[in-house]
């Protein structure tokens, strides 16, 4: 995949929280992230489920169920692309 692709789905699974649609743009970007091997269906389940709320914190979430451990680490950019 192109560098810029992925800068590109990286600024949109980070779209603010409560933006119009925004939950519809994280999961999206995940899905991209995903079907590369980079995040794993549970983590993607919790974007999916909060693709309709865009005031929800799929982040939270996550870590609430304690998956998608590398996932977080990288959000929290430490294994930025």
């Amino acid at each position: 995949m192109d560098d810029d692709e992925t800068a590109e789905q990286w600024a949109l699974v980070n779209t603010p929280l409560g933006e119009e649609w925004s939950g519809r743009t994280r999961y999206a970007a995940a899905m991209f992230f995903y079907k590369r091997g980079e995040m794993s269906a549970e983590t993607l389940e919790v974007y999916r489920t909060c693709s309709r709320l865009d005031a929800e914190d799929p982040l939270s979430i996550i870590r609430d169920h304690g998956v998608g451990k590398d996932w977080l680490a990288r959000m929290a950019g430490k294994t930025r692309p």
